[in-house]
């Protein structure tokens, strides 16, 4: 039947990528990292090629016009590291957060996620999202300035006092003082609130005897990179949104063979370097609106490092002057609620963009947000899935009522289209044209019965989007042996589901809800007349158990959400074609497609 043939391409085409990506990129890289024993963390680091105190490149090299005169040049990132760890520290002690500020260079460099840990087990090491520059996963955030004939200015080996026994907490701000020989005194308090955000306010005064032009600058430092990066999924890589230059997204590849991208000058904006779940941003200015030049690098020289950068408008300050100066630093968890108030209460220009919605966001936005909205009732994220396909099986209700009925009218007139096939027989065009006929009589849509799979497919785009880049997503449980939603089914039937103490390949782990998905889309698919080519019939056959073993390696809330889509709909159209007159065959086709085996 031409809606079987619809039905078929439809389906295939439109998840062939997704379901091709998932099962010959991500499986087998997660295949790599359990038989290696590694966790695939979005934090995680590879380990630098030598140690930490190899020389770099010069950090900022301001090139080309510029409508504002952005002077001088940052120190080079790995700047005095035997010093760096000897240096005192602040202890850092929020809800979220726990670490300490570095002194030398008032570097943020040692960060842990309260909230997260690396796998689901209680017992599990909390996420570290940054490392001090000595230890081989690096990865720090400061800032500093540059500037011409005016002595030592704060930088990477910038020792910093700090006024007694201080703890930076949501209520108690850390004050840190420098002053160098030329009468510069710097005084910066840096303090932070609840969650991930840093707010770094610094106060320049000027009691020398003659006027000094400073250059803020501020950078995120990482000696490594993700050991799996994503593909085109989830971005990860160097960020910003910068000005009018809009949204910048840097590979990790990208940035190694360009070595350094340097884009417009912008006058708001933010920048950094994001993972999948986390990530660390400057915001120049109090809410972004700094005028500045952006830069991303990358050195292989030595040790190699990935930067993003910027150069702010310099600053003149008379003697006897003072300037005072706020820059805001995100270290933290891509929470979206967090992430979108943080943009419109403080006014990050596109701040949401931090995460990848991909180019579909007019749907996974909205997909997320009515998931999300119905956990906070629930309190299950799993429960949310289910109960969203029902609202989206009833917002398109109309059309697959429609849908079902030109199925149902289909079945009522394959008599007549049998015999076609016997008249005409090997005449394909005279068939079509009475078939047409046959569909303008009985005013039938044969492309009618593809419109439910249609209208599925940008909702499991957008439910796979939700469930692999959201953090809320993460570690999420259902019930029973499903305590994560973003991870594939861990139960297979190949070790009994669990009896049978073995390892097994990632292409066996077939678990319980791959096996109810199956079920179900067999089920579904014989509720339908068995298509009269055998070739047909042998591909819808098979079908079900491909799409098994594809789906297994898919995250288990994908897997629900499918599972739960196909029972609904059998229901649906089962309903529909019993109103509509029309037979329901499923246990006929059931028969007929075991009696032929049998008899096979």
């Amino acid at each position: 039947m031409e809606n079987n043939r619809n039905f078929l391409l439809a389906m295939a085409l439109s998840i062939a990528v997704l379901v091709g990506w998932q099962f010959f990129v991500v499986s087998p890289r997660m295949e790599v990292e359990q038989s290696s024993g590694v966790t695939a963390e979005p934090g995680s680091l590879q380990a630098p090629t030598v140690p930490a105190g190899e020389p770099q490149e010069r950090a900022f090299i301001p090139s080309g016009p510029e409508s504002v005169p952005l002077e001088g040049e940052a120190p080079q990132p790995a700047a005095a590291p035997q010093a760096a760890a000897e240096a005192p520290r602040v202890a850092i002690d929020t809800p979220q957060l726990a670490g300490t500020i570095n002194l030398r260079g008032a570097r943020i460099d040692d960060l842990r996620l309260k909230s997260y840990r690396e796998t689901v087990d209680e017992d599990s090491p909390n996420i570290v999202l940054l490392a001090p520059e000595t230890d081989a996963n690096g990865y720090f955030a400061e800032f500093g300035y540059s500037g011409q004939n005016v002595g030592e200015l704060p930088g990477p080996a910038t020792l910093w006092e700090s006024a007694g026994e201080q703890t930076l907490t949501p209520a108690t701000p850390v004050v840190l003082t420098f002053t160098n020989p030329q009468g510069l005194t710097f005084t910066r308090e840096i303090s932070v609130d609840a969650n991930y955000l840093f707010t770094v306010t610094d106060t320049v005064l000027n009691e020398g005897g003659q006027a000094v032009t400073l250059s803020p600058y501020g950078r995120v430092v990482r000696f490594s990179k993700p050991e799996v990066a994503a593909a085109f999924v989830v971005f990860e890589g160097l960020i910003g949104v910068l000005g009018e230059d809009g949204l910048n997204e840097i590979t990790y590849s990208s940035i190694e063979d360009e070595g350094r991208i340097s884009p417009p000058q912008s006058g708001f904006g933010w920048l950094g370097i994001t993972d999948k779940y986390w990530a660390t941003a400057l915001v120049p200015g109090a809410s972004g609106d700094a005028v500045f030049q952006p830069n991303f690098r990358y050195s292989g020289e030595g040790r190699a490092f990935y930067q993003s950068d910027y150069l702010a408008q310099s600053v003149t300050l008379e003697p006897g002057a003072s300037s005072e100066l706020t820059n805001r630093l995100f270290a933290g968890a891509k929470v979206v609620g967090l992430v979108k108030a943080y943009e419109e209460e403080l006014g990050i220009a596109r701040f949401t963009q931090l995460i990848d919605w991909g180019w579909f966001h007019f749907i996974t936005r909205p997909m997320f947000t009515a998931i999300d909205w119905i956990y906070n009732f629930t309190g299950n994220f799993g429960v949310a899935i289910l109960l969203v396909t029902v609202f989206i099986k009833l917002l398109f209700f109309p059309l697959a009522n429609k849908s079902y009925k030109s199925m149902a009218q289909m079945k009522k007139v394959q008599p007549r289209l049998m015999e076609l096939r016997e008249k005409y027989g090997d005449d394909r065009v005279k068939q079509q044209q009475e078939m047409m006929k046959i569909y303008k009589e009985e005013k039938i849509n044969p492309a009618a019965g593809c419109w439910p799979v249609l209208v599925q497919i940008p909702v499991f785009f957008a439910l796979y989007k939700v469930l692999y880049v959201t953090i809320e997503m993460r570690h999420a449980p259902f019930f029973g042996w499903i305590q994560d939603l973003a991870a594939p089914d861990p139960t297979s039937i190949f070790n009994l589901f669990g009896l049978i103490p073995i390892s097994l390949p990632l292409f066996l782990m077939i678990g319980v809800w791959p096996i109810l998905m199956g079920i179900t889309m067999f089920i579904q698919m014989k509720l339908n007349p068995l298509p009269p080519d055998p070739t047909q019939q042998l591909i819808f056959t098979w079908m079900p158990i491909v799409f098994t073993f594809m789906l297994a390696t898919f995250p288990a809330g994908l897997v629900i959400y499918w599972t739960w889509n196909n029972f609904l709909s059998i229901i649906q159209q089962s309903v529909i074609m019993k109103r509509n007159g029309a037979k329901i065959e499923l246990w006929d086709n059931l028969r007929a497609t075991f009696r032929r085996k049998k008899d096979a």
